[in-house]
C-alpha cells in the first residue's frame, strides 16, 4: 500500500526530538559560559582582594609588612588575571621604594650620605637649625644610609617593577634589574 508523500506536520513531528536535542545544547552551551565567566569573576574579585591587603601593607609605614606586600603583589601580577590597567596600579606601588632606592644610589655617586627614616629620628636638633619645621641635614655615616629592612623593601619593589615592565612591554632600567638581582641583607649572612 502506497500512501504518497508525508505531509508537513508528519515531517515536523519527526524532527521535533532533534529541535529538542539541539535546543538543550544550545541551553547547555549558554549555561557553560555563564559558569565561566562567574568563576572569572569572582576570582578576579579575589584578585582585587589581595591586592588591596598588598597595597595596604606597602603603604604601612612598616618596611618588613612593606617587603611582604611587594613580593605578594608581584605574585599577582604574574597573574593572567592582571591587565594592563591592574599592572598599572601595580607598577605604582613600587615607585616610591624606587625613589628611595635612586636617592640612595645617587647620594653614594655623589658621596653624600641619605638618612634612613631611623636615622632622621636620631638626627640631633640645634637650635635654630630647623628650616621649614625640618633639622639642617648632617653628614651621615655609611651605615645610617640604608637599613636592611629598607634595602629589602627596595629589592622587592625592583623585582616588582621587572615583573610589571616585562607584562607591559616596557625596559626596565638596567639599575632597577641589577637591584633586583641583589640578595635582601638579611638573608645574606
Amino acid at each position: 500500500m502506497h500512501t504518497g508523500p508525508a505531509e508537513w506536520w508528519q515531517i515536523l513531528a519527526a524532527l521535533g526530538p532533534l529541535a529538542v536535542l539541539l535546543g538543550a545544547l544550545v541551553a547547555g552551551v549558554i549555561g557553560w559560559r555563564t559558569l565561566k565567566q562567574k568563576a572569572e569573576a569572582d576570582n578576579r574579585a579575589e584578585w582585587w582582594k589581595r591586592t588591596h591587603w598588598a597595597l595596604d601593607a606597602v603603604y604601612s609605614g612598616d618596611t618588613k609588612r612593606g617587603t611582604i606586600g611587594l613580593k605578594v603583589l608581584k605574585v599577582l601580577g604574574e597573574s593572567e588575571l592582571a591587565g594592563e590597567g591592574e599592572l598599572a596600579v601595580l607598577e605604582a606601588a613600587s615607585e616610591r621604594p624606587l625613589d628611595q632606592a635612586a636617592q640612595a644610589r645617587g647620594a653614594r655617586a655623589t658621596g653624600e650620605a641619605q638618612p634612613t627614616r631611623a636615622a632622621r629620628a636620631r638626627r640631633p636638633t640645634e637650635p635654630g637649625a630647623a628650616v621649614d619645621g625640618e633639622p639642617a641635614p648632617r653628614k651621615m655615616e655609611p651605615e645610617e644610609v640604608l637599613d636592611d629592612d629598607d634595602r629589602a623593601m627596595q629589592i622587592a619593589a625592583a623585582q616588582l617593577r621587572e615583573v610589571t615592565d616585562r607584562r607591559l612591554g616596557k625596559v626596565t632600567p638596567e639599575w632597577v634589574q641589577a637591584l633586583a638581582q641583589e640578595q635582601p641583607p638579611s638573608q645574606t649572612a
